[in-house]
């Protein structure tokens, strides 16, 4: 599987994602060609190449032709909806701007459908997150890898007057994302390039395993003087047998609720995003029987997840701790049998070899509808997917 290490040099913004893309191979014309699939923009393509600090790199700038009024996300959301990208493109571009109008939304105080976008709402903006995620999908790039997120301090101007850096809005976007403060008095993240990548990446820190085929460059806009303002992105193969995810562990010892309602809970904690719920038996103080609520979820869920267990349940404190867990490749497929379409879970083993988990949910409606056995049904799909 193809795989990408961002190593944020000099920080990322979308315009030098988009550049270090281009570096990397994503062929300028089709690029062209897939943003002229978003109607109503009015903007002109700038690559040039840069030498910053003896290291030849990409720029890359959107030229806006005319003064546009503020974007809602509900606009935003239209636009992209209406386009003629690819399914998958149109997905990670909503997704990553559904983060900025969270994360705007909470700042300012509204809910997200009401915020209107300033900056990050005008086309420069909106072109340099689409154009990131047309070139994930042409690159094929199974999944992003990040460094540590360098963040400089100071001041900046912005429609709302003075801002401390890093922005209100980027700080937000990197909750749960390991970042290192620096001595640099400039914006190093902007709220654009926060998001692309708090999106996208599906491990911070540690560079992963694996082969290097193809680095790219993306040169930023300012100089600083201590260090290149460069973000570079290495391409190549993934090496490892299995994946490795920074996750968030999240607990809570209750002594004191209904223990009927802990099904409602835990419906309500996986709906909102947790990858595993469990409960386990304690002894609490005052030799009180209680139970261990154990979340286990992506860090970013943490404060809507902490919401819920505040709301839902008796608890009035969470732990929670970062933790790193390695999980097999898996990919989902839809396999053919004479009793229907089932969908599988395809999981690879460290030594190659494959093994189908039907989706047991999938599997009890069928074997409901079908009034056929539940075991009968599930070798039925292991034998369709051996064959």
């Amino acid at each position: 599987m193809q795989i990408a290490y961002g190593d944020l040099i000099g920080g990322v913004s979308g315009d030098m994602l988009v550049a270090a893309l281009l570096d990397l191979g994503l062929p300028l014309e089709k690029l062209k060609s897939e943003l002229k699939k978003i109607p109503t923009l009015d903007y002109r393509l700038e690559v040039t190449k840069k030498t910053v600090h003896s290291t030849q790199a990409t720029q890359f700038r959107v030229i806006c032709g005319k003064k546009e009024p503020e974007r809602t996300w509900k606009e935003i959301r239209e636009l992209i909806r209406q386009s003629g990208l690819d399914l998958e493109v149109k997905e990670n571009g909503l997704k990553i701007f559904a983060r900025l109008a969270e994360a705007e939304g909470k700042i300012h105080g509204v809910a997200p459908d009401k915020v209107h976008f300033h900056e990050v709402g005008a086309t420069d903006s909106i072109v340099d997150v689409m154009a990131a995620a047309i070139g994930c999908q042409e690159l094929k790039i199974g999944s992003f890898h990040f460094s540590r997120i360098p963040l400089g301090r100071g001041v900046t101007r912005s429609r709302h007057g003075p801002l401390p850096l890093p922005g209100p809005a980027t700080l937000e976007l990197l909750k749960g994302l390991p970042v290192e403060w620096i001595d640099l008095a400039a914006e190093t993240v902007t709220p654009t390039g926060a998001a692309i990548i708090a999106t996208l990446g599906s491990h911070f820190g540690a560079t992963p395993r694996m082969t290097v085929e193809k680095i790219g460059c993306g040169a930023g806009q300012k100089a600083f003087p201590d260090r290149p303002n460069l973000f570079r992105l290495i391409l190549g193969d993934d090496e490892a047998p299995w994946k490795q995810e920074e996750m968030l562990v999240m607990e809570t010892n209750i002594d004191d609720m209904n223990p009927e309602f802990y099904d409602y809970v835990l419906d309500g904690l996986f709906a909102a995003g947790a990858r595993d719920v469990f409960l386990s038996p304690i002894q609490m103080k005052k030799n009180r029987p209680g139970t261990l609520l154990r979340i286990i979820a992506e860090p970013s869920q943490r404060e809507k997840l902490a919401k819920i267990l505040f709301q839902e349940t008796s608890t009035i404190g969470v732990r929670y701790y970062p933790v790193n867990r390695i999980i097999l490749r898996r990919v989902s497929k839809k396999v053919t049998t004479r009793f229907g379409t089932m969908k599988v879970k395809i999981i690879e083993q460290p030594d190659g070899t494959k093994r189908a988990t039907p989706e047991y949910d999938n599997l009890r409606r069928i074997a409901h509808a079908k009034k056929v056995p539940l075991k009968v049904l599930y070798d039925e799909v292991v034998r369709s997917f051996t064959k």
